[in-house]
């Protein structure tokens, strides 16, 4: 059987501010984004926080009515890479296997370390603590999803073992738990299993896959092999760069977007930036993926495929407009939008043309893109622009390339 650990930094960002910046310690901390700019959502928040119920996601207002001494910072993402990238480096020492779950989360597979899996990470956990100052909480288990259950069941500083049988076993330990800690059941779907009277991981394991599939989709089988210790996915090695199966930008704006000149201003920016990282990572896509959210908060993902893989920011633009035209229709203004692609192949790859293929325009476009690169990445994002984002700077000076958030990726 497999000894998987999965090692999760607690209150990561908030941890390194208070390591640089020690004056801060001992007072409830919180990073998040930019309020001015209505970025003002909780990122992270250290343990004094924690006392008075502060919550990752909500508003830096509704955290400073809960804590009105709240010490609010800015994120510094290039030193919490630094921290991360420290962290694993120690995880690495004990296995090959260690996978990313984001910054401030790793598995690790120490099946073939020849030390018990307890003993790992109570080293692990002590040398995080006095080389990097900051702290981490363990799970250790048979397979990957209850490694990353045990992580969380215990916070922060802590251990903890969950075993295929006996006393710490996952039927004792983790069928008790609300259906809500298993990881992928989200706030809609842990609504969808109360309906069905499901409120534990136990009632889960022991409801018929085919029950759970007729009113979760695939999703229901998959969460019901997680409940019942079922999962067999591998670790992936330290080496070994995951495949990248996304690449995308949102942002809150800076004021509602009323109408479609707006929208197509954000749009622009936003796509430019989908498209400058596909181009430097040597990607084009396939499909483009838009992400609106209004300002009560409602929100709805649509996608489309493109007639051709392309990293040009006017073929990701316009299908990203297209789709917001068919989808929406402006009886509330928009918060928030994001453009993302998927269903990546190498640039060089080659690719079926069609008939009605301008190819004599892709050229050009490819020319362009090219060019309008080079001068950005060495007078800056704003040295370019088409004419339109003039207009209005307030929403034009967005720079979701070199400003964008740093997000988990993805279990599967």
């Amino acid at each position: 059987m497999r000894t998987i650990l999965h090692s999760d930094c607690n209150g990561f960002y908030a941890s390194v501010e208070s390591l640089l910046h020690p004056e801060l310690r001992g007072k409830p901390l919180a990073v998040a984004g930019d309020a001015e700019n209505r970025h003002g959502i909780i990122l992270a928040k250290n343990e004094e926080a924690k006392k008075f119920f502060v919550k990752t996601g909500e508003s830096i207002w509704q955290a400073k009515n809960k804590c009105p001494e709240l010490v609010v910072i800015e994120p510094h993402f290039d030193q919490y890479m630094r921290f991360s990238k420290l962290a694993k480096g120690i995880y690495a020492e004990y296995t090959d296997r260690v996978e990313s779950f984001g910054l401030d989360e790793a598995w690790l597979d120490v099946t073939g370390n020849g030390q018990n899996g307890y003993e790992i990470a109570k080293e692990i956990n002590a040398r995080v603590k006095e080389e990097l100052g900051i702290t981490v909480s363990i799970g250790v288990s048979f397979n990957k999803i209850f490694a990353k259950l045990g992580s969380d069941y215990k916070k922060p500083d802590a251990i903890t073992k969950i075993d295929f049988d006996g006393e710490d076993g996952f039927k004792n330990k983790v069928w008790p738990l609300p259906c809500g800690d298993l990881l992928y059941v989200g706030k809609a779907t842990e609504k969808k299993l109360h309906t069905m009277g499901i409120y534990t991981i136990g009632d889960i394991a022991l409801t018929s896959p085919e029950i759970l599939k007729s009113n979760l989709g695939k999703w229901g089988e998959i969460l019901h092999t997680f409940a019942n210790g079922m999962d067999s996915s591998p670790v992936a090695q330290f080496d070994k760069h995951p495949d990248v199966k996304s690449i995308g930008n949102s942002t809150t704006t800076p004021r509602d977007l009323k109408d479609y000149s707006d929208v197509k201003m954000i749009v622009q920016i936003l796509s430019d930036s989908v498209a400058r990282r596909m181009r430097e990572l040597g990607f084009k896509a396939g499909v483009v993926t838009i992400t609106v959210r209004d300002n009560q908060l409602f929100s709805f993902t649509r996608q489309g495929q493109l007639n051709i893989f392309s990293n040009h920011t006017r073929d990701i633009r316009n299908k990203a407009l297209e789709l917001f035209r068919k989808n929406y229709n402006f009886k509330k203004p928009i918060r928030s939008l994001g453009v993302s692609v998927s269903k990546l192949v190498a640039d060089n790859a080659p690719c079926q043309l069609s008939f009605f293929q301008d190819c004599d325009r892709d050229i050009r476009e490819e020319n362009l893109d090219k060019t309008l690169d080079s001068l950005k990445n060495r007078f800056g994002n704003y040295v370019v622009r088409p004419a339109f984002l003039i207009k209005d700077k307030k929403l034009s000076l967005l720079n979701p390339k070199d400003d964008h958030i740093i997000h988990p990726v993805g279990f599967f």
